[in-house]
């Protein structure tokens, strides 16, 4: 890392970050909207699937909340301390200690772990094996203590040139390198896993419905690490833009949920294919009545109904 930081000014970054955001979160909006219909549209509130509701709550919530935050710092720091605060708004907006940025800091490390948590989820219900999830969870919990030292740190020390020199700055890189290897690799073992799914079920009418669910799912991981990714690479050059990417994980890492849902639930397909993989006789959660073979397909009938329609639907 290099000692002094490079790139645009810190009070332009707050600026161009906040309206990238409201851009996103916008879209983000529109998507928790789609979301929610695909679990309710034409059912009883009981067959609801309620985990999976709560997680997009969650995520609104918290691209909500820091969406307001950084609103107000704006407003903190281009108007209300503008001549007041020492060395003006470029200094303000490099403070880490300002109650703000530890703030919209602890939103981001929140929705990280929850969007993360997630996808670890999603790669168990797949292979219903605790073995394979091992090192997702591990890297799972580097993410979090990670997060909550970062955090820590930026409630600590108050020189924005801290985060590309001294341990503030190791522990943002260790944040971002962790979350974006869970992702990588939980996303990697579940595209893997369909695709076995489909080599065993060649015999089965699954061959539409399955190419479908694994673009769904890269598309999901792609869109959820390019953000990491850029954000490691403005960290390794000493780059201001760190500052606009962080700001833009939040309403990614929701999108990235959301879209998985409602891609899933428009595609007739995909819908063709979970008749073929789940045992017994029932509906889908979008009420599409199902009639199963007795054992269509042994590697991916052992998790249940409501499992299958969490990580898919």
């Amino acid at each position: 890392m290099g000692s002094t930081s490079t790139g645009i000014p810190l009070d332009t970054a707050a600026i161009m970050s906040t309206t990238l955001e409201g851009i996103l979160y916008g879209f983000s909006v529109l998507m928790f909207i789609g979301t929610i219909w695909t679990f309710t549209y034409k059912k009883r509130m009981r067959d609801v699937n309620r985990p999976a509701a709560a997680v997009a709550v969650s995520l609104f919530l918290l691209s909500t909340a820091h969406l307001v935050v950084d609103i107000i710092r704006i407003e903190e720091g281009l108007v209300k301390y503008r001549n007041t605060f020492p060395g003006g708004p470029v200094a303000f907006f490099a403070d880490d200690t300002q109650e703000t940025y530890v703030i919209k800091s602890a939103v981001v490390v929140m929705q990280t772990l929850l969007g993360d948590g997630v996808v670890v989820y999603r790669c168990y219900v797949v292979w219903k094996s605790v073995r394979v999830i091992i090192l997702p969870c591990m890297m799972w919990c580097a993410v979090a203590v990670c997060g909550t030292c970062m955090v820590y740190d930026f409630s600590l020390t108050s020189d924005a040139e801290s985060l590309f020199t001294n341990e503030t700055g190791h522990w943002v890189a260790g944040f971002l390198i962790f979350t974006f290897l869970t992702n990588l690799f939980s996303s990697g073992l579940l595209a893997y896993r369909i695709w076995t799914i489909e080599r065993e079920a060649s015999t089965i009418r699954t061959r539409k419905g399955i190419m479908p669910i694994v673009r769904i799912l890269v598309d999901a991981a792609v869109l959820y690490s390019v953000p990491n990714c850029a954000g490691i690479i403005c960290l390794a050059l000493s780059n201001n833009g760190l500052a606009v990417i962080g700001d833009l994980i939040n309403p990614v890492i929701s999108i990235a949920f959301y879209m998985v849902f409602i891609r899933i639930a428009i595609n007739k397909d995909i819908q063709e294919f979970l008749s073929t993989v789940c045992v017994g006789r029932g509906e889908t959660d979008q009420g599409i009545p199902l009639h199963y073979p007795t054992q269509p397909l042994q590697a991916s009938t052992t998790y249940k109904q409501n499992d299958a329609s969490f990580w898919l639907k």
